[in-house]
Order: C-alpha cells, then sequence, then structure tokens
C-alpha cells in the first residue's frame, strides 16, 4: 500500500513515518508539511492507497481536504483533538489516531486499512465485466472486450473491437474501477488491456484492433510500471 502524510507537525511527522518504515507492504511515498502541496501532489499521483492526514493545519484543513478528494483513497486521522472525530467518521475514515500515537495503536489501524485494502482488491477480482452508460441505457462490457481506455478531457473513452463509449468520469477514478491484473496504465491518458497488447516499442505499445492496429504512447513514469505488469522474459 503506498501512502503519504499531510501533517505540519514535524514530530508527529517523523514519528509516523518510522511506523511505516517498521510495517512490511506499507510504502512511504511522500511527507507533506503543506496540505496544499500534497493536494497537488494527489493531482499528479494515480498510486496512492492510504493517506495519515492531520486535521487543524494551516491555509487547509484536514477536512477541507476531504471534502476536495474525489477518489476512494483511505484516510487514517492524526490528531491531538478528538472533538473531530464524530465529523471525520462521516467521510468514512479507516480510523482515527490520537496524539501522541502509540505503535501498538498505529498496527491497530493499518491492519483496518490492510483488510479494507483486501477487500476492495477481492471485489475487483470477482468481476468480469463493468457497465457503463450509454444514453439512458446501461451497458454491459467484459474486461476482455475493452482495449483501451483514452481521456479525452473531462471525459474517456472505452475502445473495443467494435464500438466506442464515451463517458464523462476522469481518468484516475477509472483506473480505481478497473482490475489491476487485467488493465495497466502508459500514459496519463492511456489504460491497455495487457491482453490486447501485441508489442511494446521503445515508446509506444502496439494493441491490434479490428481493421489494423493503434499505437499508444508509453508516459516515462508508467513504463517501469508497465514492464512489472506483464511477463517479460529479457536475456
Amino acid at each position: 500500500m503506498n501512502s503519504i502524510i499531510i501533517d505540519d507537525d514535524k514530530l508527529s511527522r517523523r514519528i509516523i513515518e518510522e511506523f511505516i518504515r517498521k510495517c512490511e507492504g506499507l510504502e512511504l511515498m511522500q511527507s507533506f508539511a503543506d496540505p496544499v502541496e500534497a493536494m497537488n501532489y494527489l493531482k499528479r499521483e494515480d498510486e496512492i492507497h492510504l493517506i495519515f492526514l492531520d486535521i487543524e493545519m494551516p491555509e487547509m484543513s484536514g477536512i477541507d481536504l476531504l471534502n476536495l478528494l474525489k477518489d476512494p483513497i483511505q484516510i487514517i486521522i492524526v490528531s491531538s483533538k478528538e472533538k473531530y472525530a464524530l465529523n471525520a467518521f462521516e467521510y468514512d475514515v479507516t480510523d482515527y489516531l490520537l496524539k501522541p500515537v502509540t505503535y501498538p495503536r498505529f498496527l491497530k489501524a493499518i491492519d483496518r486499512a490492510v483488510s479494507r485494502f483486501e477487500k476492495n482488491k477481492m471485489n475487483l477480482l470477482g468481476k468480469e465485466e463493468i457497465f457503463i452508460k450509454k444514453n439512458s441505457s446501461l451497458v454491459r462490457l467484459k474486461y476482455d472486450d475493452i482495449l483501451w481506455v483514452e481521456a479525452l478531457e473531462n471525459y474517456v473513452t472505452f475502445n473495443t473491437f467494435r464500438e466506442k463509449f464515451t463517458i464523462h468520469f476522469t481518468m484516475k477514478a477509472i483506473e480505481q474501477k478497473l482490475p489491476g491484473n487485467k488493465f495497466t496504465r502508459v500514459h496519463r491518458s492511456f489504460i491497455v488491456n495487457t491482453k490486447s497488447i501485441d508489442v511494446i516499442e521503445d515508446k509506444n505499445v502496439i494493441v491490434s484492433t479490428i481493421d489494423g492496429s493503434k499505437s499508444i504512447p508509453i508516459g516515462k513514469s508508467y513504463k517501469e510500471k508497465l514492464m512489472k505488469d506483464i511477463n517479460v522474459i529479457i536475456k
């Protein structure tokens, strides 16, 4: 689970950073004192699963940040005051830790986060299809029929062998919906079904279509993950 910390309290950040380093399977990606800087980071980074979030911070409070988050990222509140707990749980936060945080209490919160994370993954693995809206109806698309998904400003287009379906959705939200064992993001504007990839070139992947092929660019920041998501034999 990739995590970040957002807390203007330097000592608190150091304690949580150390606790995270002790936890196998939990990766600290960034630690922020400035919530505005953290929000800008979250707009660029798609692979954050867990946020350790303080409430009382300058410029933007933790509650303000919760109101801005649209994607299903788990939140563990780390606060010196108990009075915000009721409000925080209205946002379905995973846990609420009071400072100073002890390691046993931290581990209990992580157990909850891991349980949620695994449950979400199993829910995705158990489904082989997705329903998307077309006019006033819902159309069922099997995952194997989706070749790639492409971002078009505030819309995304599902490309299949025979049809295209365009819906009003963000690329980040679509990536959360599609199973990671079948789809991989190769560019900020493209998610590809790994089964549909025929060739991987230096800067492109080639996908077969009904009337030929489609060349899709590989973003520099996505290439390493792409190579991890496919079976590669390189001597």
